[in-house]
């Protein structure tokens, strides 16, 4: 049996279980060996009978004596039965589980693995997992460090467990890898590697089996890559968009301000690029306010001073509102034309070069082969088949930059957009205030309303006020949250003379684009807001910004939602509002209080808090790892640096490639 071949190869997985399994991603045997456990309990110790005791998750081993189902009154069945060591004896309960009076009859040696508690006044195995014993059996369910693996409806970690023994018997697990690349690099075998995932001795066997795991999926990353760049390199062509003489100068003269050396770097990298007729493909990555825009509009310029035209596109309508009024103010002056771009408005492609702004549903009406430069704002909204589609619109491929105001730690960016070149804005344009940003304990949450009642009458400050949820959580562990209706309510009667709105992701998008507009042209004093509210929004009159349960935000999100005040003249404020006085929660918030580098909080919360805090939830941009972590630093750069030199002797790893090249062409 090939790693390759479909689930459904092996025994017990028909057609109701293969589809159960396509839930957890698994459809070939490879995916089922690369099911990784998601933790381990420890059953290794076989415990004597008369050393157990209340509350302890233990591992026994004995014969049934005695077996029987009782009904309750009220119609419920248990099973109760006697279990033997030889001398002493311990009862174990069973719920709703008829069939193990016949399947496990007297006599039948059995370990069980479960947690001790009472049966009445004794001491009971309440709901064990069970194996029969046979002899020179495996153990797949007891006497061992016991995986436990994401699950679904109908497939459990036992039925799992029972799946990969059976992969393991009639599987060939050749590796891709010469012994001596392994012996190089200091890698197992795959074979070990997965015996040590899914079958560990001790607990530390899993760190070392996840590691060439690790290895694997970053490698298949690295290359998919690398691939997909010599693809674009070498299929597309793109207009030719040199920097004529003095057009630099004249861009900078009409300027109402100075750019920063990131942001001239950053130009320079783009003019370079754009002159070229293998067409770019660029992100500009730059913290929240550090002027991206900029960088985008002087790319516009160079393109249309080569009689081209420009695609700008925003996630949504009401940034591409705020990047047309940016970059007309930018452009005009150099008799170039922004056109905005609605859903409403159908406009016709100008007969002159000009920059055309709007969603991304510029991407497949305004585009033509006069189209010489495109810019994406935020990145991981546009997937790799949206960028796909510009080389097949025309003869020529535009140049293509993409912005992100996400704060990727370098290592970790130039992995997930290993296809594409890396510029960096690492400083905030001159003039703009430091954010000050205070944590507020319960202790001081009334002060905080009055200091905020005071910014609004004495200096017409507006007010975002962001909450974790939309509504009140039932949970119990989610109780403390603050939720935006009902602090929306709360507000309301602490701030009586106030118009206060409340927006949230559950809002159609026309709806949402109303109220942020109201709220710009100050028709409210605070907004309290879910994370909705979208990078770069652009509200110079909102100067506070109070995050409510502080503590549930990574520090790369608390940073994003910073962002969102400190666009004008005024001095701004960022409150830290929480309930949780824990010594790791003060150590995050106290760091945000005095760090304004997002990429220095994205590595701070990388090593607090793991990678799932920079990226937030699921995006259709980034590449899912299942097995890898964003945190795997090192490993990252090992992969990278093996990547290219494989690359560079593909005969020597044939093998591999052609394994890559079967698991692309396994069964959906």
């Amino acid at each position: 049996m090939k790693l390759t071949d479909s689930i459904t190869s092996l025994p017990f997985v028909g057609d109701v279980m293969e589809q159960k399994l396509k839930k957890l991603g698994i459809k070939t045997v490879y995916d089922l060996l690369h099911h990784i456990p998601s933790r381990y309990q420890d059953f290794s110790r076989t415990v004597p009978i008369p050393e157990l005791k209340i509350g302890d998750q233990v591992t026994i081993e004995g014969q049934i004596t005695a077996i029987k189902n009782i009904y309750t009154k009220a119609g419920k069945v248990m099973q109760e039965a006697e279990l033997s060591d030889g001398e002493h004896t311990i009862t174990v309960v069973w719920f709703r589980q008829t069939y193990l009076v016949k399947n496990l009859p007297p006599g039948t040696m059995v370990a069980l693995t479960g947690k001790v508690g009472f049966w009445g006044r004794k001491k009971a195995i309440v709901s064990p997992n069970y194996e029969k014993i046979v002899e020179l059996q495996d153990r797949l369910h007891s006497g061992r460090l016991l995986p436990i693996y994401p699950e679904t409806a109908g497939v459990t970690s036992k039925w799992i467990r029972r799946l990969l023994s059976e992969a393991f018997k009639e599987s060939q697990i050749e590796d891709f890898f010469e012994e001596s690349f392994l012996n190089q690099y200091q890698l197992l075998s795959l074979q070990t590697s997965l015996q040590k995932i899914h079958n560990p001795e001790v607990l530390t066997d899993t760190e070392v089996g996840r590691v060439r795991l690790a290895f694997n999926e970053l490698i298949a990353l690295e290359l998919s890559q690398i691939e997909r760049r010599r693809e674009w390199l070498s299929k597309n062509v793109a207009l030719n968009l040199s920097v004529p003489p003095n057009s630099v100068l004249e861009f900078l003269e009409k300027l109402p301000f100075t750019p920063t050396k990131s942001q001239l770097r950053s130009m320079s990298e783009i003019a370079e690029e754009l002159g070229q007729t293998v067409p770019m493909n660029r992100l500009l990555e730059g913290d929240v306010g550090s002027g991206k825009t900029l960088v985008a509009a002087f790319g516009a310029f160079i393109t249309g001073k080569n009689n081209a035209s420009s695609l700008i596109m925003a996630p949504t309508q009401i940034l591409a509102q705020q990047h047309h009024k940016t970059l007309s103010m930018l452009l005009n002056p150099h008799g170039i034309d922004v056109v905005p771009v609605t859903s409403k408005e159908k406009i016709k492609l100008l007969d002159k070069p000009a920059v055309y702004v709007g969603t991304q549903a510029l991407l497949f009406k305004y585009i033509s082969s006069q189209t010489g430069f495109v810019v994406i704002d935020e990145q991981h909204r546009f997937g790799v088949g949206q960028r796909a589609h510009l080389s097949t619109q025309s003869d020529t491929v535009p140049h293509v930059l993409t912005m992100t105001a996400t704060p990727i730690p370098r290592t970790i960016a130039l992995t997930l957009y290993g296809d594409l070149n890396l510029s960096t804005l690492d400083e905030m344009p001159s003039g703009r205030k430091r954010i000050k940003t205070w944590v507020i304990p319960p202790k001081k949450r009334d002060d905080a309303y009055n200091w905020i009642e005071k910014e609004i009458t004495e200096n017409e400050a507006q007010v975002f006020v962001v909450c974790p949820l939309i509504d009140e959580s039932e949970h119990e562990k989610m109780k403390e949250v603050k939720a935006a209706t009902v602090e929306y309510k709360r507000l309301k009667k602490l701030f009586p003379k106030r118009k206060i709105a409340l927006l949230h992701g559950k809002m159609k998008a026309k709806e949402k684009d109303t109220l942020l507009t109201d709220f710009r042209e100050k028709k409210y004093d605070i907004l309290v807001t879910t994370p909705v509210v979208e990078v770069g929004i652009d509200i110079p009159n909102a100067t506070i910004m109070v995050i409510e349960a502080a503590d549930r935000f990574g520090l790369a999100a608390l940073h994003q939602l910073r962002g969102r005040v400190g666009r004008g003249e005024k001095q701004s404020y960022c409150l830290l509002m929480t309930e949780n006085q824990s010594e790791a929660v003060r150590t995050r918030l106290t760091a945000m209080s005095k760090t304004l580098s997002g990429r220095e909080l994205a590595e701070l919360d990388l090593s607090l808090r793991g990678p799932g805090e920079i990226f937030g939830t699921k995006q259709s941009g980034l590449p899912e790892l299942r097995i890898a972590r964003w945190t795997d630093i090192d490993l990252i750069k090992k992969t990278k640096a093996i990547a290219n030199e494989i690359t560079k002797d593909q005969k020597r790893y044939q093998t591999l490639f052609e394994y890559l090249q079967m698991l692309q062409t396994a069964p959906n």
